[in-house]
């Protein structure tokens, strides 16, 4: 009797074993919705643009596509790119070499001040990145996309649009997740309000920002 309880016991873990890794299995290829507002302030350096816009950057590692929106309004130059850019040294500040796709998104409206902008990328595509991108990430589509998708989950991405006046980028946001908690464990680091795109000092604690592009 005993060793029949035993049994059972030892099938017991296993089924749960089974089931937590199922459900983590499935929490991992769920999509994933990124966003970000978009501004002047939040460029690097910052500028006085007037122009301000927001993202929402899905990203499925089930499916492998990488579903980019996009909207803007008020620039001050005339569009003539737009990437996500990655991975900058620290999460929500700094700059960082073009990911995908050049010389801009697929599709993107170009020569305009305002304008919206939706299409998919296949992250298993190697025309979805950079050259330069995929070839320090491993070279292949697959090394490339789990480098994008790290990158971005750590708070080390963010969309640019550039412009015949800011060629470098005139308005740009960090995709965050709805509810991000950033972290420094001392000293002082940037932090970036998706809701207004400013900049703002943090000394050694965590702030959760709610994305308000995400309601």
């Amino acid at each position: 009797m005993p060793r029949v309880t035993s049994l059972k016991f030892g099938s017991a873990l296993l089924l749960g074993a089974l089931i937590l890794a199922l459900a983590q299995a499935s929490a991992y290829a769920a999509p994933v919705v990124y966003t970000a507002r978009l501004s002047g302030v939040a460029e690097s350096p910052p500028n006085a643009s007037p122009g301000t816009g927001s993202t929402e950057v899905t990203l499925d590692l089930a499916a492998h596509t990488l579903r980019v929106q996009v909207q803007f309004a008020g620039l001050l130059g005339t569009t003539t790119a737009s990437h996500i850019h990655a991975c900058t040294a620290t999460p929500g500040t700094g700059t960082a070499g073009v990911a995908t796709t050049v010389p801009t998104f697929p599709g993107f409206p170009l020569g305009v001040t305002s304008g919206s902008y939706d299409h998919t990328l296949n992250t298993l595509d190697v025309g979805t990145y950079n050259p330069a991108f995929l070839n320090a990430n491993g070279g292949t589509a697959a090394s490339a996309e789990a480098a994008l998708s790290a990158c971005i989950a750590a708070g080390r991405a963010y969309l640019n649009v550039h412009s015949s006046v800011f060629p470098g980028g005139e308005i740009r946001g960090f995709l965050l997740p709805l509810g991000k908690e950033q972290c420094k464990v001392g000293g002082f680091s940037n932090l970036t309000d998706p809701a207004t795109g400013r900049i703002f000092q943090n000394q050694g604690q965590c702030v959760r920002i709610a994305n308000p592009a995400n309601r």
